[in-house]
């Protein structure tokens, strides 16, 4: 299956196009009407609610969001909990984006029922993210039923054919060569979110380099005695 594979370096601004959208691609497109007002009244809802693990995206997606908004003309706010007090901007037409809405605190998340409620009025549209679908969701009885009536999507984890791609190619665009096996070991005994596959690659890179050794499995379970860990 083909994968869109992109820089997803640390330092590589998150967009929806360097998303790796695997089994995604209906959230990434509803993401992306999102942003942009004209193509937000397209959709059936005017909010959009994320939830999956840590280390599924949901970040990113919020991020990338937010930039194309402003790309594209929208107002656009992006927020994690903790940045929010007793109020959210009442920007006409703007897009809101809040993370992890679990950790929201009680002014935090009268803010956001009042955000809701305003939105109507104001043209603003809601993207919000957390860790669990809206029945699992630690907030006032009121709030949780408003996150619960946004379009609702769960950011599906990569396969092992999806990272296995896209570390393939981030050594390929380093001048490295990752054998099957190299890869195959990391998939099936280290963390599997790419972050730390990213992390496990940089070691692999500079051991490589150091050495002027390929990366084989030998090489990596020599560093992995010396203290490395996938």
């Amino acid at each position: 299956m083909k994968q869109l594979v992109l820089d997803i370096r640390p330092d590589t601004p998150p967009t929806l196009e360097n998303f790796v959208a695997g089994t995604n691609a209906e959230l990434v497109a509803t993401v992306s009407l999102l942003a942009s007002l004209g193509t937000a009244r397209q959709l059936p809802v005017r909010h959009v609610y994320l939830w999956g693990a840590p280390g599924s995206g949901r970040s990113h997606l919020l991020r990338a969001a937010a930039a194309l908004a402003r790309e594209s003309g929208r107002p656009a706010h992006l927020f994690t909990a903790a940045d929010i007090d007793d109020n959210l901007p009442e920007t006409p037409d703007a897009m809101v984006a809040v993370d992890d809405v679990d950790q929201l605190g009680a002014e935090a998340q009268i803010a956001l029922f009042n955000a809701f409620n305003r939105a109507r009025g104001n043209g603003q549209s809601l993207l919000l993210a957390g860790p669990s679908a809206p029945l699992g969701l630690n907030l006032r009885e009121d709030l949780r039923t408003r996150v619960g009536q946004c379009l609702i999507y769960e950011v599906q984890p990569l396969d092992d054919d999806s990272r296995a791609g896209i570390l393939g190619t981030l050594a390929e665009r380093r001048g490295l060569r990752l054998s099957d096996e190299v890869i195959d070991f990391l998939l099936r005994h280290g963390r599997r979110d790419l972050a730390s596959l990213r992390t496990v690659l940089d070691a692999l890179d500079a051991a490589s380099l150091e050495r002027k050794r390929p990366i084989t499995l030998p090489l990596l379970r020599e560093m992995m005695q010396h203290g490395l860990e996938i």
